[in-house]
């Protein structure tokens, strides 16, 4: 992706920030710059970017299980604040992560938080100072500083070193770039993360939709599927082996959204809204509910074929949520045996659920609690 030319800037400099990338924190520093530059403010606190990387990558870490590079400590940082804090929602807002890291005491956190300034400040900018080498990067902050201090043409020069109070001053003649080409910038800032995280979760799909929260999802065409089908014949959501009613209907992702990030049918099955709630983001356990899923999605099947108002209903439904010509030939054509679908319907889901599984999404039996 090309960044906009400049002919005041080195633009083949910025270009380069993030080349050779073995860990992740140039990308979170620089993101959590162009956050504030975009918001008008241009003298920034190395504790204000901090909290905003780390906000940054409490969703990533906690609801999506990314690995974000080895013995990353921003994953490390954002581990520690859940368990000091259980009551934070796996997708809580970033504004609480935030306000959180802005009050707290904790000299732990704190220590941690001081910890990400110790190189990603001077080394984002490396590129732009050829002349530093090897060892003249190894020397004290304070020296570092006085050092790149007296580089020409930089992004952000630095005030005297004052632990998280330190403050970077962001050019004004960069400061108007980024504001002026924040689209193409954020653009090309998403692209290289991606391609970041991609490599350190080779297995992970949907990577690009997992740079943000999560989003409310749009699930009504489903619900109407089910809703109809509900109308025709009892059908028992298969956690609670509940039978499920038109006015408690709510529609369950087997594995996660927060791994698969896509809401394709062969993965939706209708649940309750208490045990969908219950459920989370977490894994079914296979051996207890697979089966039962297969027998739910096989009697979904059978209508579809039965019904022809049914039949009218999925076709609606798969516009939407069925995005694979091979997939829908495979488990919703006609004439399938029950043995038959099963099969077809474990060689889809099967190796999706164990890569979701060796990332760590926990696993998940109901307790039904009266």
């Amino acid at each position: 992706m090309q960044l906009p030319y400049s002919e005041e800037l080195n633009i083949e400099y910025l270009g380069r920030l993030f080349d050779n990338t073995t860990e992740c924190y140039k990308f979170f520093w620089f993101k959590a710059i162009v956050t504030k530059v975009t918001a008008g403010k241009y003298e920034l606190t190395y504790e204000e970017l901090v909290d905003e990387m780390i906000a940054d990558a409490y969703f990533m870490v906690t609801e999506y299980h990314l690995n974000l590079g080895p013995k990353d400590a921003l994953e490390g940082i954002v581990n520690l604040i859940k368990i000091k804090n259980p009551a934070f929602k796996s997708c809580e807002k970033q504004s609480v992560i935030i306000d959180f890291l802005k009050n707290t005491q904790d000299k732990e956190i704190i220590s941690k938080k001081r910890a990400l300034t110790y190189n990603v400040p001077y080394r984002l900018q490396s590129p732009f100072m050829e002349n530093v080498k090897g060892k003249e990067w190894n020397v004290g902050e304070s020296r570092l500083i006085a050092k790149i201090n007296q580089e020409n043409r930089l992004i952000y020069y630095f005030e005297a070193l004052n632990g998280l109070s330190t403050k970077i001053i962001v050019q004004s003649d960069w400061a108007q770039y980024i504001i002026k080409n924040q689209e193409i910038i954020k653009g090309w800032l998403e692209y290289k993360m991606i391609m970041y995280i991609q490599k350190r979760n080779p297995s992970v799909p949907g990577i690009a939709d997992k740079l943000y929260p999560p989003y409310e999802r749009n699930l009504e065409r489903v619900k109407k599927y089910w809703r109809l089908i509900l109308s025709l014949e009892p059908v028992h959501e298969i956690y609670g082996d509940n039978i499920l009613t038109e006015n408690d209907l709510s529609i369950d992702h087997f594995v996660p959204w927060s791994y698969v990030a896509h809401d394709e049918m062969w993965n939706l099955n209708p649940t309750t809204k208490s045990i969908n709630s219950s459920k989370s983001n977490n894994l079914p356990d296979w051996n207890t509910y697979f089966e039962k899923l297969v027998r739910q999605e096989y009697q979904s099947y059978q209508m579809l074929w039965k019904y022809d108002a049914v039949h009218k209903e999925f076709d609606k439904c798969a516009k939407e949520h069925i995005n694979n010509d091979d997939i829908r030939y495979r488990i919703y054509r006609k004439g399938l045996e029950f043995t038959e679908f099963a099969g077809e319907l474990e060689s889809i889901i099967l190796p999706v659920y164990q890569s979701a599984k060796n990332c760590g999404f926990t696993n998940w039996k109901y307790q039904n609690v009266r």
